[in-house]
C-alpha cells in the first residue's frame, strides 16, 4: 500500500500545490491542520464545501482521504475525522474520549470500507484508550488511521507500538509535523517529520490460537 502523510498545510494548499502527488497514494492521511473547523450548518446551506473538496480530491487521486477537523454542530463542537474514497463522502467519526471537557465526545465507533481495505479510525486522544484500539481490531479492520494533533512527547510512538503488537492491527498516525507508522511486530516500521512524505507500506496479518483457562461458567454434571 502507498501512504500519503500531510500533517502540515490544508487541505486546498494541498491540493493547489501537490494535487498531481494525490494519484501517488492508495490512501492519503491529514492531520487537524487540513481542514481547521468546519461547521456542518454552513456545508448543509453550501456557504461552505470542505466535505466537497475532500471527496473530490480522493476521486481526483482515485485514493482513500482522511483528514481531522473540528465539527460544529449549532456550538457543539467536536474533534472529528472525515473519510472520503474515490469521490464519495463514507462518513464522519467523532473522539469517544474527551479529556477535561475539551470539546463534545462522540458515540460510536466506524470502520469504512475503502479501496485500501476495511479502515477503522482512532480519533486524536482516542489514542489514549485501548478498548477503542481492541474494538476495532475486533471488529476486523485491516489497518487502523489516527490523525492527531501535536506531539508532546514519545508516549504516542510507545502506545503505537504496544497498540499494534498486542491486537496485531498496524496503525497509521498523522500528528502536526510528524507521521509513524507502527506495525504488528510492535515496531516503527516509518516516522518522518516532513510533509507530504509518501511510503510503501507491506501489510502483514498474523494469526494465532490462544487459549486462557479461568472460573466461571458452571455446567452441572447431572
Amino acid at each position: 500500500m502507498r501512504i500519503g502523510f500531510i500533517g502540515k498545510g490544508t487541505l486546498r494548499a494541498f491540493k493547489e500545490k501537490h494535487s498531481a502527488c494525490a494519484e501517488r497514494a492508495e490512501l492519503l492521511l491529514f492531520g487537524f491542520e487540513g481542514m481547521g473547523e468546519v461547521s456542518y450548518e454552513k456545508e448543509l446551506k453550501g456557504e461552505s464545501s470542505f466535505f466537497e473538496e475532500a471527496a473530490l480530491l480522493s476521486k481526483t487521486g482515485k485514493n482513500t482521504l482522511v483528514c481531522g477537523c473540528i465539527t460544529d454542530t449549532r456550538g457543539h463542537k467536536r474533534k472529528s475525522v472525515v473519510v472520503a474514497d474515490k469521490g464519495r463522502l463514507l462518513g464522519v467519526s467523532d473522539m469517544l474520549n474527551v479529556i477535561d471537557g475539551e470539546v463534545g465526545s462522540g458515540a460510536a465507533l466506524k470502520i469504512y470500507e475503502t479501496g485500501a481495505g476495511r479502515m477503522g479510525v482512532a480519533v486524536a486522544d482516542d489514542l489514549n484508550f485501548p478498548d477503542v484500539v481492541k474494538s476495532l481490531a475486533v471488529c476486523g479492520c485491516d489497518f487502523i488511521v489516527c490523525p492527531y494533533g501535536r506531539l508532546t512527547d514519545s508516549l504516542q510512538s510507545v502506545l503505537l507500538r504496544a497498540y499494534a503488537y498486542c491486537y496485531g492491527v498496524p496503525i497509521f498516525f498523522c500528528g502536526v509535523g510528524y507521521a509513524m507508522i507502527a506495525d504488528v511486530s510492535g515496531s516503527i516500521a516509518f516516522a518522518s517529520p516532513q510533509s507530504p512524505v509518501y511510503t510503501n507500506f507491506e501489510n502483514v496479518k498474523e494469526y494465532h490460537l490462544v487459549e486462557t483457562r479461568r472460573r466461571g461458567f458452571f455446567r452441572s454434571t447431572l
